[in-house]
């Protein structure tokens, strides 16, 4: 009987065991999950200007408010979707409190379309535009996680807390190196709404899009949710070196670093015979700088000799410059057995000058794109016929067209003549 019990309980532990084994590490792939799902913060201007009816014959807020409904329908499942406000809560005339009027509609998190709904649905346009302070805001709404991060703004006016410029603020967002992303989105914008958006978008990757119809504000909006969605390749942190020599070695992939004004940072990239490499360098100014400007990518070997090289030039109308090059390396048939692959060294230097009074420190960042990929196959096989075959091939169209021109001559004439006789 006493082992019968001990037996049981025995049992009892060991499923008991067995469930705790199962229910923990569903626990830890949810964690890991919610840590790596894309969020996304919808910004949306509830201002006075929004009363304009201007847009499909309704007012701007009515057509922000029907686009979010269906943006809201369309939401994929993984993304973690807020809503925020700049504008909605203070109606007066004080400079100060105007300037504070943004707050969280709905907490970035798990969608739950109704509750999200109804809370735009509460929305009236009321007050000032605090683009600036609301950005700053929205990255915090979506500060941690491993996951893709963008906010959408949706704004019909330019920022009326200056001197908290909103394209300082994105510039200031995107050195913080926090991989948020920011698309902005006009309706019926003039000149300096445009370039103010613009600016914002520019200075952290994103998008901007003027926008004048509703299908339009739902169709982009959708757009822009469902990239949050998409896989999110993480760069990796480098640091280039002054000369070839002890410059670190890049593999494919995606890498972060800065670059000073006047300097210069080398790579490594090792091709092996029968491959391409295809390199690209973005720059970007996350400070005030110099309106002209430009930027140098070279391949080199060991020895200094210029491959091949790739340049770019600004004239200040945006925030980033990119330049590539491609350096196909072909296969060496007098060879037997494998050799060593040949080392090229990339080079990056911009031309870029900070204005007056602006830090130099840190150096302006740099993304840099390696692949190294396999070569192209010889030009008889990449199109569908080679130079050789194509003359041929133009010889057998022309006397194809000449004899089929014959042919339909001769039944022209004989069905003439069948015509007449009958």
């Amino acid at each position: 009987m006493i082992r019968t019990q001990r037996l049981a309980v025995g049992v009892c532990a060991l499923l008991a065991a067995l469930t705790a084994g199962i229910a923990f590490p569903a626990g830890a792939s949810a964690d890991e999950t919610t840590a790596t799902a894309p969020k996304v913060d919808l910004v949306i201007d509830v201002s006075g200007s929004m009363r304009a009816k201007d847009i499909d014959g309704q007012s701007r807020m009515a057509a922000a408010k029907q686009a979010f409904n269906e943006v809201l329908d369309a939401t994929p499942e993984e993304v973690q979707l807020g809503i925020r406000t700049l504008g909605a809560n203070y109606p007066g005339d004080d400079r100060r409190t105007g300037c504070k009027d943004t707050a969280q509609l709905y907490p970035v998190g798990p969608l739950d379309r109704t509750e999200a709904k109804t809370a735009v649905a509460t929305l009236t346009p009321t007050g000032w535009t605090p683009i600036g302070p609301a950005l700053l805001k929205a990255a915090e709404d979506l500060d941690g996680g491993e996951g893709s991060k963008r906010i959408v703004l949706i704004s019909d006016g330019e920022d009326t807390c200056a001197p908290l410029d909103p394209c300082e603020v994105a510039r200031e967002i995107a050195a913080k190196g926090i991989g948020l992303t920011i698309d902005t989105l006009g309706l019926v914008p003039n000149t300096k709404l445009r370039q103010q958006l613009s600016c914002i978008a520019e200075a952290t990757g994103g998008t901007f899009t003027s926008v004048e119809h509703t299908d339009e504000l739902a169709d982009k909006v959708n757009q822009l949710v469902d990239r949050a969605a998409d896989p999110v390749v993480t760069p990796v942190a480098t640091t280039g070196a002054d000369q070839c020599a002890k410059a670190p070695t890049l593999k494919s992939g995606l890498y972060t670093d800065r670059e000073e004004f006047g300097q210069q940072r080398w790579y490594r990239v090792d091709v092996p015979d029968g491959y391409e490499l295809r390199a690209s360098v973005s720059a970007a100014a996350d400070r005030a700088v110099n309106p002209s400007y430009g930027l140098l990518l070279r391949a080199t070997t060991e020895r200094g000799r210029e491959i091949v090289r790739g340049e770019a030039a600004g004239t200040g109308r945006t925030d980033v410059i990119s330049t590539g090059l491609r350096y196909p390396k072909a296969e060496r048939e007098d060879m037997e057995g494998e050799t060593a692959p040949e080392t090229v060294c990339l080079q990056v230097t911009h031309s870029f000058s900070a204005a007056g009074g602006v830090k130099t420190t840190p150096g302006l960042p740099l993304e840099v794109t390696v692949d190294v990929v396999h070569g192209p196959d010889a030009s008889s096989d990449v199109a569908a016929f080679g130079l050789g075959r194509g003359w041929w091939l133009l010889g057998a169209l022309i006397l194809t067209g000449f004899l089929a021109g014959l042919v339909w001559g001769w039944l022209s004439r004989w069905r003439v003549a069948v015509w007449r006789t009958n």
